[in-house]
């Protein structure tokens, strides 16, 4: 049985004696040639990008695999590892694999490994799963060739096997991409500018890549996940350190090179050190939500759902989240403020923070018979840590019994995927981040889905009328239209509590000025094209 309770936290001289311990890696490192340091947003310990939409499973997945399209900055999709070509009947669509491309263990990359990792893809991932919806075969019809044909025309084909964000459809060799659904890869394999050292892998610790020398960038400059990946450096680690305050320590003293997400109050402190740079990289921001378990009580009662709901306000959230206002964005859009999507249908007690009378009563009206509510709550994550400690005290004011679970983000990432009842190891809510580019529409949007437990994301919201809205936005080419049906697929979603917006913020990093050609984009950071002085 899988339970997770409160853990018991490290004492100062252990949690010390771990960064020491890091940071002695580190330095052994560096002697092996030019080495970036960095503490990224969480530990990775999930190293199948196919596993998880989280986002330092991804960014580990940029260092080790390549794609087949990418996206640069103007949103415009770039061949990557292959060209295409479209039929006149919008129907064919060929893929050619160009020259050089090489496994890690030698073997060349082949249509056939393309084609089956596109099908695992296509499996799993939101706008996969829409794509394979309109689709009749991919085959490999030659060495080099992977051949897409569609059942009727479909305009997103490009964009979704161009997707800069979870999950990305990674290439990897076929024997990986047919391991058996709900099972994680056993290798890590890619074609990728980085190799992944798995024997300095230590999960909680660190992550070790170093250079591809084999990989061939392609000729472009880069932009964002598209163009040349060319490595500057010779190894990268990702160094752990839960303790904020140790990070910024670290980096200020030369310890560690790069920290991708500083707490909001010691930004000041950063941007006044000439040694700094502090930058946002992913200009498009975040958004957090909260998701609930529809398999179990009481979320299963869309009745207690629309009280916990109308409990919600984003204010609070996001002030223990962010406090800076120049960092958030209160917005109750699901497709983001500011977009040709964006609405503010179904969120006036999300933003005006004045639903809790109405909760209470809907609570009372609901049939709820006091259920605790079991939220995961993770505390190694500074972008995490704020909105299941809110939740639950504004939850507790509607009336709801709430049983924060203190735990790790990685922990969470492992326990949402358990339909298991909370009882026995599963869960009633969890809260989390989406990069902007993840919900920019109700194709790529996974939280908005309604396949339940056919392919759904954790939580299996099952909602039929909100897949029938997706399929006519997919099939649909105006952009009025496809505007007016978001908002209907938005009511739906506020009237069923498919998930609950509690706004936009963006995340600065910072580095050392000892690092150049950090790349922006909505998949970051990565760290081809960066080079470092000594």
């Amino acid at each position: 049985m899988f339970h997770i309770s409160r853990r018991k936290r490290p004492t100062l001289a252990s949690a010390l004696s771990g960064v020491a311990l890091s940071l002695a890696l580190a330095s052994q490192a560096m002697a092996a040639g030019k080495t970036i340091t960095a503490v990224m947003h969480s530990d990775l310990r999930v190293i199948d990008p196919g596993f998880t939409t989280a986002y330092i499973t991804r960014d580990h997945g940029y260092m080790v695999y390549d794609t087949l399209l990418a996206t640069d900055s103007s949103f415009k999709v770039q061949p990557q590892m292959a060209d295409w070509k479209v039929s006149d009947d919008k129907l064919t669509y060929t893929f050619t694999l160009r020259d050089g491309l090489k496994w890690h263990d030698g073997a060349p990359v082949t249509a056939e490994d393309c084609a089956a990792s596109l099908k695992r893809w296509g499996r799993v991932d939101n706008m996969g799963q829409k794509l394979m919806d309109f689709t009749a075969s991919i085959e490999a019809t030659d060495a080099k060739t992977i051949t897409l044909k569609l059942k009727e025309p479909y305009g997103l084909v490009l964009e979704s096997i161009g997707k800069p964000s979870s999950y990305v459809p990674f290439m990897m060799p076929k024997r990986l991409a047919e391991t058996p659904a709900g099972q994680q890869i056993k290798e890590q394999v890619g074609s990728g500018p980085f190799k992944f050292v798995q024997a300095e892998f230590q999960p909680g610790v660190k992550a070790v890549y170093e250079k591809n020398t084999d990989y061939v960038p392609r000729k472009e400059p880069a932009s964002w996940t598209s163009g040349g990946k060319v490595v500057k450096v010779d190894r990268v680690e990702w160094i752990t350190m839960a303790d904020a305050q140790t990070a910024v320590n670290a980096l200020q003293s030369g310890d560690i090179d790069f920290m991708e997400s500083p707490a909001f109050e010691m930004l000041p402190l950063l941007t006044a050190n000439k040694d700094l740079k502090v930058e946002t990289l992913n200009k498009f921001g975040f958004q957090t939500l909260g998701r609930m378990n529809f398999l179990h009580p009481p979320f299963d009662n869309v009745k207690v759902r629309r009280a916990a709901l109308l409990a919600m306000n984003q204010k609070d959230v996001l002030d223990a989240l962010v406090g800076n206002p120049q960092y958030y964005k209160m917005c109750g859009a699901f497709f983001i403020c500011d977009t040709p999507l964006a609405t503010d249908e179904g969120s006036a007690t999300l933003i005006k923070g004045n639903g809790m009378a109405d909760a209470k009563k809907a609570l009372a009206e609901s049939g709820y018979d006091g259920t605790p509510i079991v939220i995961m709550a993770p505390g190694d994550v500074v972008t995490l840590k704020a909105q299941p400690i809110v939740a639950a005290q504004l939850l507790r004011e509607a009336g709801f019994k709430v049983d924060v679970q203190a735990t790790d983000w990685q922990t969470v990432v492992t326990r949402r995927a358990s339909q298991k009842p909370p009882k026995e190891g599963g869960w009633n809510m969890f809260f989390t981040n989406w990069v902007a580019a993840d919900v920019l529409n109700p194709i790529a949007n996974f939280s908005i889905g309604g396949r339940g437990k056919n392919g759904g994301w954790f939580g299996w919201a099952e909602d039929a009328r909100i897949e029938q809205l997706k399929d006519a936005y997919a099939r649909s080419s105006s952009p009025q239209e496809q505007k007016k049906i978001a908002a209907d697929i938005q009511k739906q979603a506020y009237e069923q509590v498919i998930y609950i917006p509690l706004g936009q913020y963006i995340q600065p990093s910072v580095w050392r000025k000892s690092l150049s050609g950090v790349l922006d984009g909505p998949a970051t950071p990565i760290f081809w094209n960066i080079d470092k002085s000594e």
